[in-house]
């Protein structure tokens, strides 16, 4: 079984396997910047120990706070433009959303009888709201994306680099000749 087809069984995302193509596990393993695939590939295979964890929360935090201190505006600024049409999404909704929670509340027992209904009106209602809400917040949305995205990446990149240095490849290599997939 290629490490492409390993990463299909173990539910791996369509973006990660598209990237891993036919690149082997080590390979993979070694050039991956993408801290959040390695993690999840850590947690997956319960390779993952206290130690570990504690010692990669200390050795990201400046990283971490870094990104967080560099994506503080652009977050800031994204929550002001979008706060009006969130506000409104609020409004629109929160009537159906309240009927909903009224309905379903006195009956749990007969809970997919009762909240068909509710739940369909607050989805027919939702919807276009929702719909509104992302037209009117896209271009926010992508700003703030476009901002925060060299920064994200040299986070991954740093997070990543410590995940590997925690977890060589062969620790990954020998977990997963083990696990039934």
């Amino acid at each position: 079984m290629t490490f492409r087809q390993q990463l299909k069984a173990l539910g791996a995302c369509p973006e990660a396997l598209a990237w891993v193509g036919r690149k082997g596990l080590r390979r993979a393993w070694t050039t991956c910047e993408r801290s959040d695939w390695l993690c999840w590939l850590v947690d997956r295979l319960g390779l993952w120990t206290a130690p570990a964890r504690a010692e990669r929360q200390r050795v990201t935090a400046d990283a971490w706070a870094e990104y967080q201190r560099v994506t503080a505006d652009a977050w800031a600024e994204y929550q002001r433009i979008t706060a009006d049409a969130w506000a409104e999404y609020q409004r629109i909704t929160a009537p159906a959303r309240a009927e909903y929670q009224r309905v379903t509340a006195p009956d749990r027992a007969e809970y997919q009888r009762v909240t068909a209904d509710a739940w369909a009106e607050y989805e027919r209602v939702g919807a276009p709201a929702r719909a509104e809400y992302q037209r009117v917040t896209a271009a926010a949305r992508a700003e703030y994306e476009r901002v925060r995205a060299p920064d994200r990446a040299e986070y991954q990149r740093v997070t990543a680099a410590a995940i590997r240095a925690l977890i060589p490849a062969e620790g990954v290599e020998r977990k997963l000749k083990e696990v039934t997939i």
